[in-house]
């Protein structure tokens, strides 16, 4: 075993800019006693729970909080000098007293970056309510200009566009849905509700950049570089991470603005939708790969990471960009309508198969085909989430 040096593995979903920001965070924790060896799974994250392999990782990057609870007889709870985080966060990670996951990066996922010279050109704010917006809309698609860029190719795009609506209109449903063991949101009248909301938006005629079809194809970079580099859309819904790819794009690097989800009912407030990667320890756990963990949570371990952009951490409202501060304060402001992104909550009713299947397929029903459309689109979608459900 002479000159073997010990190493701890980490599964993360990262790829490109994300994956390489990750390294410069490792590089910047100092000398390690044993080696750190990043294993990216992309979309397969789940895979490295219960893997076959001599090697699974120690130390998993999850992109799906409401994972751990589906997961305890995998995990090693955290250790307890590490419990902390945000009160949002114990629904989630904390069984019968024990921590099971540290949050390492937030996202906000109510999110949408435009650009202001063509709101100024039109003579429009961003929008302070879901009318607003439409109206925001309906006024660019008469100027000859599209609204919106849609990646629908990344199926996630479309369940965070629901989650904002649903949330917004009916809180207390969402919640429902969010905690029960046995969610059925189809038998929720508000959940053709939201639809009927949503399809008001992707319906309007002029509205998705290279329609319908280009949208089923796009992922999410590429909708960012729709509005940003290529500016054939005036504005795309995409969270805190988007910041990189904004910036790096951007035509003109000062035509760059951000607003969140506006309140779709009078007096009420917007909703906030809340992703994450939590940190979380694989049974059996090591020495070195609980040391890999504190060293991560040290609140000045991420700063590699915040400096470059496109990254939110757990109750910090400082260090970042004016546009990402907006989100952060959001994030961390008492009494806010925040809640965890409900396709992740629902288990396999949420995932590919699920209402991201769903969503698409009503994108395709309703997309630039006015509003005439929407009643049998909406029916049509209650009942193939009633087939998924079971």
């Amino acid at each position: 075993m002479l000159g073997l040096r010990r190493s701890v593995r980490v599964a993360v979903s990262w790829g490109g800019q994300e994956l390489r920001a990750f390294h410069r965070v490792l590089d910047g924790l100092g000398d390690l006693d044993y080696t750190v060896e990043v294993v990216p799974l992309g979309d397969d994250i789940s895979s490295a729970f219960g893997a076959r392999s001599t090697r699974p990782p120690d130390l998993v990057m999850l992109p799906q909080p409401g994972l751990v609870p589906r997961h305890l007889r995998d995990l090693e709870p955290m250790p307890a000098d590490l419990a902390r985080r945000s009160a949002l966060w114990d629904e989630l990670l904390v069984h019968d007293g024990a921590t099971y996951g540290i949050p390492f990066k937030t996202a906000h996922k109510s999110a949408v970056w435009y650009r202001p010279s063509v709101f100024r050109a039109a003579g429009l704010q961003p929008p302070a309510s879901w009318p607003d917006w439409l109206a925001v809309n309906r006024t660019l698609a008469q100027a000859g200009i599209r609204p919106l860029s849609l990646a629908a190719g990344d199926g996630w795009v479309l369940t965070d566009f629901f989650e904002n609506v649903l949330l917004g209109i009916a809180p207390a449903v969402y919640a429902e849905l969010a905690t029960a063991t046995d969610p059925r949101p189809s038998r929720q009248p508000q959940f053709a509700a939201a639809l009927r909301l949503l399809g008001t938006m992707w319906s309007a005629p002029g509205g998705l950049a290279g329609g319908v079809q280009r949208s089923l194809v796009q992922q999410f970079p590429d909708a960012i570089i729709e509005v940003f580099g290529h500016r054939r859309a005036a504005m795309v819904l995409a969270s805190d991470f988007a910041e990189p790819v904004v910036r790096q794009f951007a035509a003109d690097p000062r035509d760059v603005g951000l607003f969140t989800f506006p309140p779709l009912v009078p007096g009420a407030q917007a909703p906030v939708v809340v992703g994450a990667d939590v940190m979380v320890l694989q049974k059996p756990t090591t020495d070195d790969a609980r040391d890999l963990v504190r060293r991560l949570a040290a609140p000045a371990a991420v700063d590699p990471w915040i400096k470059e952009g496109g990254f939110l951490s757990d109750a910090r409202v400082k260090g970042y960009s004016p546009e990402l501060t907006r989100l952060a304060e959001q994030l961390a402001a008492p009494g806010e309508l925040l809640q965890f992104d409900l396709s992740d909550r629902l288990g396999r009713l949420g995932d590919t198969n699920g209402l991201r299947r769903v969503l698409t397929d009503f994108l395709v029903k309703v997309g630039g085909r006015g509003a005439a459309v929407l009643p049998e689109a909406v029916d049509a979608t209650v009942n193939e989430m009633r087939e998924v459900e079971g």
